[in-house]
């Protein structure tokens, strides 16, 4: 499953459209937007994840108040989400400004106000944040450990996500491609995951 996906089960189907209505974006754009940046963020984490950085992914899914933002589009585009979802993004990418010079590309692919892209972003992290901790919890992460990367963890992740025999570390790959929907910004992803 993908990144894209999972946004898409959000609130029974119309969480994109609850966050978009909560932020005065227009739908379709907010749609256009999450086309571009849901693979960013699932690239991010999956180079994260790839690099090494499991335990610290699995460090930014721990607190499972987090999965509120998956369920609620309000409290995504609140003020608490959105720096909750800045906070996600700087735990994948490790600081900020990769973030914000992705949203500013965004902005001008989609013809939309690079202001309200700012906002949507990180919104739109901290949905993905909660889904995320949805399909992992921290009774999970706790259950093993974040030292046992190589296979019970990577398994257990790969499993919780709906991974099937190529391992966990392939089937969480599998739900953080970033290609597989034929994103629009894959010149941009690589200076955003660099």
């Amino acid at each position: 499953m993908s990144i894209l996906r999972l946004l898409q089960q959000a609130q029974g189907g119309h969480g994109i459209d609850q966050l978009a209505e909560q932020l005065g974006i227009d739908r379709d754009q907010a749609n256009q937007l999450t086309g571009m940046l849901a693979p960013a963020i699932g690239s991010a984490a999956n180079r994260r994840v790839q690099s090494g950085g499991m335990a610290d992914l699995l460090g930014a899914l721990r607190g499972e108040a987090q999965a509120r933002n998956f369920d609620d589009a309000a409290l995504a585009a609140s003020e608490e989400g959105r720096e909750q979802g800045r906070d996600f993004l700087s735990a994948l990418r490790g600081g900020r400004d990769q973030a914000d010079e992705l949203a500013s590309e965004a902005a001008t692919r989609a013809g939309v106000d690079s202001g309200t892209v700012q906002q949507f972003l990180p919104a739109l992290a901290a949905m993905v944040q909660g889904g995320l901790q949805r399909q992992v919890p921290d009774s999970s992460i706790d259950a093993m450990g974040t030292e046992d990367q190589g296979g019970g963890l990577m398994g257990l992740v790969g499993g919780l996500l709906g991974g099937g025999g190529g391992g966990g570390a392939n089937a969480l790959s599998r739900m953080l491609d970033a290609d597989g929907d034929g994103s629009a910004l894959d010149d941009v992803l690589g200076r955003f995951i660099r």
